[in-house]
Order: structure tokens, then C-alpha cells, then sequence
């Protein structure tokens, strides 16, 4: 752990957990054949200087490529982001992060915290090697978002951008502004250490039953729920395996939840809609999220399998684990 020496004052947390921001390459003009999750975060901080009247704080949570990310991960970020926004003199947490799961770790903690400060998850698309990396730009931007007065619930502050946890997808494989707020659009812009919002601050998730952080603390056990896609062709040959899988008392790990990403507007191609409603009727809870990348499922009174909403697939998948976990041990 580590943390400036400077005169008291509030004090900014960033918490380490690898990706590309934390990446490592052979030489410097690689920002392809790099290895995630080498440098640690007190030294990607050693060039960083705190905003105005706070103390910089660090501490490695994890060291992983972020395409590895893992339940046992998400807890501990989510007991040490609980734990650093309940001391009164932490102003925000930042999280240092790989890109390819962000959206999904930024929607489960606004969903198991909905903080009343600031978590502002940040990453690069460049390792801290490359010739002209990104991260320490992300960085700064990130810790002046976390440092804002009146800033709440968890970001994603990205190329100047700061995305809403419920809105942000990763739309590009390699640009340095690889997120997108879809529908919604970005919360505002980090302009040369100034915070300009367009919108409100993420507030508590609505309508939802999630589990307060003291649950997901002490479980050990997570619901396993898969995510299957409707395409042209698709059968249900996947999900009566799965289905089949659940039903065996020799197998350890049982399904509890599918996720079906489907088209357009909820759709599902026949033969994989059969199979869905067949583990439905099984007891495995099923919800279709569309794979569009934009819009929202508008629900109908005919539909035999219930909506997501505006959730992607990766996010209806996180909000049916936690809403599973809500509701206890199934039978």
C-alpha cells in the first residue's frame, strides 16, 4: 500500500487490478504483444499528481488480465470499495481496470454498492510500456472525476469521456475511445482536469432487489448462469444440454440462470425459444437481453420468457446472478 507525503487532506483511493493499463510489452513500439497486469499500481501512480487539496492512496486488489476476470475478484473489489467509501475522509475510489470486462465489473458494484461517492473505474487500450500510452492521461482524468464534490456511483472514465455503469458497452476493439453510452449518452467530460457533466450522477439501481454488499461478502458459492445467443440457425441442442447437466444429481455445479442475447426486440429463433421455455419449466430462471447494441427490449404480454430491458447480455447475466443470490439457496 502506498500514499503520498503530502499535507493532510482528502484522500483518493486507487485501487489496482491489472489489464492493459497495467501491461507490459518487450519493446516499446508493441502495444499488441504485451502482457496485462505487470506493473503495479503505486507505479503507475509515480508520475501522477494528486488533484488539488487530496492525498493519493494505493493498493494492489488483484494483478489479472481483465478477459480472466473472476467472482473472487469482484468480491474482494467490492469489501475494499465498501471499506474505503465509509472512511469519512475518502473523497472517491478509483479502480484501475482491463478493458474487456470493465462494463461488467463497473454494473456489478453500482449494483452491490450504489455508493453515495464516487467509484470511478479507469483503463488503457495502450500497455504502460507503448510509446504513447493512454493510461496515465485515464488516469488523471479518473482521479479528477473521484475527486469532484458531488460526484456519485460508479463511472467509466475513458479518452475524456465518463460513461454511467448501466450504459457503458466497449463498442471498438483497438481506438484509444473505445466505450460508448449507447441510447443514454456519456454523464459528461473531463476537460484538462475540469469536470463538465451532461447529465446526472448514477444513482441506486430502480425496481431491482439486489443483495446489500454484506451478502456477496460472505458467499461462497455464486449462481452459475450462462449466455446463449439467437442466430440464424441456432438450435436448443446447448440449452437441454445444460438443462440435462442441471437435472443430475452427480453434477456438482448446476445451472441456475440462462441469459439468452437475442434479436432485435427479444426475438428468439424457434427452436432455441422451445428449448428456453423447456428449461424454464425445468426451474432454471431464463431472461432475454437483446444483442443489439442500442435500444431496449419493449415488452409484451405474449412473451413466455421475461426481458431484460435495456441490459446487455453481459449485464442481464450480472443482475440474474445477484437478484439469484437475493433470493437464497434455490432448491
Amino acid at each position: 500500500m502506498l500514499e503520498t507525503s503530502k499535507p493532510a487532506g482528502r484522500r483518493v483511493v486507487v485501487l489496482g487490478t491489472g489489464g492493459t493499463i497495467a501491461g507490459r510489452a518487450r519493446a516499446a513500439g508493441d502495444n499488441l504483444g504485451y502482457t496485462a497486469g505487470e506493473v503495479g499500481v503505486a507505479e503507475l501512480l509515480a508520475d501522477v499528481e494528486a488533484p488539488p487539496g487530496t492525498i493519493l492512496l494505493a493498493e494492489q486488489v488483484a494483478q489479472i488480465d481483465s478477459k480472466d476476470m473472476e467472482f473472487a475478484v469482484w468480491q474482494r473489489l467490492a469489501q475494499r470499495c465498501d471499506a474505503w467509501l465509509a472512511q469519512p475522509d475518502v473523497a472517491g475510489v478509483v479502480v484501475t481496470h482491463g478493458t474487456d470486462t470493465l462494463e461488467e465489473t463497473a454494473f456489478f458494484l453500482q449494483s452491490v454498492l450504489a455508493p453515495g461517492k464516487p467509484v470511478v473505474l479507469t483503463c488503457a487500450m495502450r500497455p504502460a510500456t507503448s510509446l504513447s500510452p493512454d493510461g496515465p492521461q485515464n488516469v488523471r482524468d479518473a482521479l479528477a472525476v473521484a475527486a469532484t464534490p458531488g460526484a456519485s456511483g460508479v463511472t467509466v472514465v475513458c479518452a475524456g469521456v465518463i460513461h454511467g455503469a448501466h450504459d457503458v458497452q466497449k463498442v471498438h476493439t483497438y481506438r484509444l475511445d473505445a466505450f460508448a453510452s449507447g441510447d443514454a449518452g456519456p454523464i459528461g467530460y473531463v476537460e484538462e482536469g475540469a469536470v463538465r457533466c451532461v447529465r446526472n450522477w448514477p444513482s441506486a439501481p430502480g425496481g431491482r432487489a439486489y443483495p446489500a454488499i454484506d451478502l456477496i461478502a460472505g458467499l461462497a458459492q455464486w449462481p452459475r448462469v450462462e449466455i446463449v445467443t439467437s442466430h440464424a440457425g441456432a438450435r436448443g441442442t446447448l440449452v437441454d444440454i445444460l438443462v440435462s447437466e442441471h437435472l443430475s444429481a452427480s453434477t456438482p455445479s448446476r445451472l441456475d440462470g440462462l441469459v439468452a442475447a437475442a434479436t432485435g426486440n427479444g426475438t428468439l429463433h424457434h427452436a432455441l425459444e422451445a428449448a428456453l421455455l423447456r428449461a424454464q419449466a425445468a426451474g432454471i430462471a431464463v431472461v432475454r437481453a437483446t444483442r443489439c447494441a442500442e435500444g431496449r427490449i419493449l415488452a409484451h404480454p405474449s412473451a413466455g420468457l421475461r426481458d431484460a430491458g435495456d441490459l446487455t447480455p453481459v449485464k442481464a447475466r450480472v443482475a440474474l446472478m445477484l437478484e439469484l443470490i437475493a433470493a437464497g439457496p434455490r432448491s
